[in-house]
């Protein structure tokens, strides 16, 4: 078992190595994050650079990757890719250890509760294998992104949950605050860990092991220690900005910068699938938007569809997208969409938004067209991509059918789940990617069911 559980871990870290190297990704958010840290490394301040060189403070990402990525360049250069690489993958290889951990006390316990004997040894191995072998995680490990070390936080607060109910005590309940911290410290999301998994610790079964007042202390303690880095970034973001921001905002702009929440509020009205994040709500503010992309479902009527083409001629010509006559034409609209079709717009699109994002091919970062589905176009990427879809959704199936089996925390990942599945309904531009931080969960829970069909009677081992 122990060659197996190490063959694992080196054949996920070569899979990593392997992403990194194939399919690097530098742009975007990536970029954005690798120079607010050589800022923080060079001047001392959470900046980002113009094209001119020089410097503004900002406030538009929360400080926790940045620092993070700091680290990284202060040890091994700035600009080392690579090595945030293979630090993201240690960080994530102790996430799967973690995860195999949650498997087997989790199979073990579902035995117990069934009378039957079992280790659980094997759930753990199939959960190191599959987290381990998880491309669709693993890709985002290999990428200066916060996604690897927030798997890491969401597993390993978990984790600690779960031991803390077993064993409370000032160890498991530090580890837990200092996971759901960071993963808040790394986007503003991330709190929701804490929002679902912090009534696990207050479970009659940890509340039994512990006196009321060691209880009590405990819990003002950390949530002094979970509260101390954002009232410090509160400060901060005061003194420099005179704004009240405790996390990031919503719309990652810094306070005076010119607003487009008109064509913010238009898009949450239509936007459906990744498709649209691409071709409409990433080109703006910037480049110019094919408007014959635009769906029918972006406005209600002809006159309305008139002026939208009408608008996005003029940006394409001019630029600016934060014009009031842009904005205002667009909020219009969006009140026009939205009282035309009050269903759609407030139910039907945010939910198909969710399901998109849940199910749609994990192939975002992979050099496949967006018209994957186009067989005529792209043979091998159509099959190529159904085949990511089929794996997502066989990880999807398992996952559930092992939370159906009610293991302990069970109930709680699924809370984080659908808190995170709720707020992703209200994303203007969808990316599968906002869903990633459920898989590790899905992967215990999977590997829990697979590790139950191999079930023996106590009676039948006991008389071998």
């Amino acid at each position: 078992m122990r060659i197996s559980a190490a063959c694992a871990l080196i054949v996920g870290l070569l899979l990593r190595m392997a992403f990194f190297h194939l399919f690097p990704q530098t742009d975007g958010d990536a970029a954005v994050y690798s120079d607010l840290a050589a800022n923080l490394i060079r001047h001392g301040q959470l900046a980002s650079t113009y094209p001119s060189g020089a410097l503004h403070l900002t406030l538009i990402r929360l400080p926790g990757y940045p620092l993070f990525l700091a680290a990284c360049f202060r040890l091994f250069g700035v600009g080392n890719d690579l090595a945030v690489c293979l630090v993201q993958s240690l960080l994530d290889a102790v996430a799967c250890l973690l995860i195999a951990d949650l498997a087997r006390r989790l199979t073990r316990e579902i035995a117990q509760r069934r009378g039957l004997a079992c280790a659980g040894w094997g759930s753990a191995l199939v959960a190191l294998w599959i987290a381990e072998l998880c491309p669709f995680t693993a890709i985002y490990v290999s990428a200066p992104l916060t996604e690897g070390p927030t798997i890491f936080c969401i597993v390993l607060a978990c984790w600690a949950a779960l031991r803390f109910q077993d064993c409370p005590g000032w160890r498991y309940a530090l580890l837990f605050t200092a996971a759901v911290t960071w993963a808040a410290l790394l986007r503003p999301d991330g709190a929701l860990v804490a929002v679902a998994l912090v009534p696990a610790l207050f479970s009659s079964t940890a509340r039994r092991k512990i006196p009321p007042a060691q209880l009590h202390r405990m819990t003002l303690v950390c949530v002094a220690l979970a509260l101390l880095p954002f009232a410090f970034w509160t400060v901060r973001n005061w003194s420099v900005f005179h704004v009240f921001q405790p996390l990031a905002p919503r719309y990652a702009s810094d306070p005076g910068d010119s607003s487009d929440l008109g064509f913010e509020r238009w898009a949450g009205t239509w936007t459906l699938d990744f498709v649209n994040t691409v071709d409409i709500y990433w080109p703006v503010p910037g480049d110019n938007v094919d408007s014959a992309k635009i769906p029918a479902r972006a406005w209600s009527n002809e006159g309305d569809q008139q002026k939208v083409l009408a608008l996005f001629a003029n940006y394409d010509r001019t630029g600016d997208q934060t014009s009031e006559k842009f904005n205002t034409e667009l909020d219009r609209i969006a009140e026009a969409n939205r009282a035309a079709h009050p269903w759609r717009t407030r139910l039907g699109i945010p939910a198909l938004r969710t399901v998109d994002m849940w199910l749609r091919p994990r192939v975002e970062n992979l050099p496949i067209d967006l018209d994957w589905w186009v067989y005529r176009h792209h043979h091998s990427e159509t099959i190529f991509s159904w085949c990511y879809a089929a794996l997502n959704l066989l990880l999807l199936g398992a996952g559930f059918a092992g939370l159906a089996m009610r293991p302990r925390l069970g109930g709680w990942m699924l809370l984080y789940m659908l808190l995170r599945s709720l707020l992703l309904s209200s994303v203007q531009g969808p990316e599968a990617r906002y869903t990633l931080e459920c898989l590790p969960l899905l992967i215990v829970c999977a590997s829990v069911w697979l590790g139950t069909r191999s079930f023996k009677p106590a009676t039948a081992i006991n008389a071998g």
